[in-house]
């Protein structure tokens, strides 16, 4: 399975401040987590997604070799 843009995961563009992506991370973050949503795999799996995403996006090295080479 491949995996999907973490731009479109986090629901950003691809020329989205820090400020954005930290904001659209702890939405996601809120909405997904284990603890609010015990037993729900789908939700489970989107906040390790976003997880994912927001580790890339936020760190500006990993940040600019994501966009550099997928």
């Amino acid at each position: 399975m491949a995996k999907r843009d973490y731009y479109e995961i986090l629901g950003v563009s691809n020329n989205a401040d820090p400020n954005s992506i930290k904001s659209a991370y702890r939405k996601m973050a809120m909405k997904y987590h284990p603890d609010k949503n015990p037993g729900d795999k789908d939700a489970e799996e989107k906040f390790k997604e976003a997880s994912e995403a927001y580790n890339i996006l936020s760190d500006q090295e990993k940040r600019q070799a994501y966009d550099t080479y997928g």
